[in-house]
């Protein structure tokens, strides 16, 4: 028996699994792979007489991983060596080559370059569609900052020209917004736009609607009497959050509608507990706004996936 194949007995007779090897497994299970990995396939290198490429699903697993488990290029190669689960995911036998930080770095860039994590993310969209797991009847709207380094300790000695500065309650925040809507029932993200936080959220609601809602949900930062009646005058329902006039109190009447549909509204947020708090992305990772919207579409696509993974694993079973 040779050292692969020993090694690979030892890992399948282990008796517990790890909740990482869970988590892989049942993520493995549920990303639809065949079309995802033909999105990126044209854009690929091609084995050539020089240094052959790695496999274009054990790149874009690898990539997947970085997201999961918020890992730099450096740190995925290392996790790459420690991690026989990741390994495996990444489909990397026990004796063959592991990709290094350069090549793990060339790939991203190539998703970046060729907006192809926008096109995972629509793909996965219309893919959860079709199951019949995200609906069109509604939308909420909602945006969350996510925070960048306000450090000038830099060769340019500034901060990052393309994030800038909001207060939210008494408190000042430094970086980028990502807005999101999403649907009513399952809270999975149909429409994504990346922003500085200098952006008010109101001013994107246009591009996070589909338009084909009965019903538009958002907190107070979305109110706005004009869309208001506009959205009514198609007979859209408007169940933004109310808020008292300057000077006044809200009134019992607008006091009850909030509490009557903010149960629904703050289903958002569970996609935003996925990405920021399971997947620790609290603070972009790159300079400037390009960069870090690639991974956002990519963050999104995983945690739509990841929140109908079961509803998902039922549906092969």
């Amino acid at each position: 028996m040779n050292a692969a194949s020993f090694a690979n007995l030892v890992y399948d007779s282990k008796k517990k699994k790890t909740k990482r090897q869970k988590f892989l497994e049942e993520m493995n299970g549920v990303i639809p792979w065949e079309k995802l990995l033909e999105i990126i396939e044209k854009y690929y290198p091609m084995p050539g007489n020089g240094r052959h490429p790695f496999p274009l699903s054990t790149m874009l697993r690898i990539h997947f991983m970085q997201q999961w488990y918020a890992l730099s290029d450096p740190g995925m190669e290392d996790a790459l060596y420690e991690s026989e689960s990741m390994r495996r995911f990444a489909e990397i036998d026990f004796n063959e080559a592991v990709p290094d930080e350069t090549t793990i770095l060339n790939f991203r860039h190539l998703l970046e370059e060729h907006g192809l994590t926008k096109h995972i993310f629509e793909h996965t969209r219309r893919y959860l569609e079709e199951k019949g797991l995200l609906l069109r009847e509604g939308t909420i709207v909602d945006a969350t900052i996510i925070n960048a380094s306000s450090s000038t300790k830099n060769r340019e000695q500034t901060r990052d020209k393309e994030m800038k500065q909001t207060k939210k309650g008494n408190q000042w925040y430094f970086g980028m917004k990502a807005h999101v809507g999403t649907d009513t029932k399952r809270r999975l993200v149909h429409s994504v736009v990346v922003t500085n936080a200098g952006v008010h959220d109101s001013q994107v609601i246009d591009q996070l609607l589909h338009g084909e809602e009965q019903a538009i949900y958002g907190d107070k930062a979305y109110v706005n009497e004009k869309k208001r009646q506009e959205c009514e005058g198609k007979g859209i329902a408007w169940l933004v959050k109310r808020k008292a006039k300057r000077g006044h109190q809200l009134t019992q009447e607008d006091t009850e509608f909030n509490q009557r549909h903010g149960p629904i509204r703050a289903k958002v947020e569970h996609v935003f507990l996925v990405v920021k708090h399971l997947w620790n992305y609290k603070k972009v990772r790159y300079k400037g706004l390009f960069k870090n919207e690639a991974q956002v579409f990519t963050l999104f696509s995983l945690a739509n996936l990841y929140l109908v993974r079961n509803e998902l694993q039922t549906m092969k079973a």
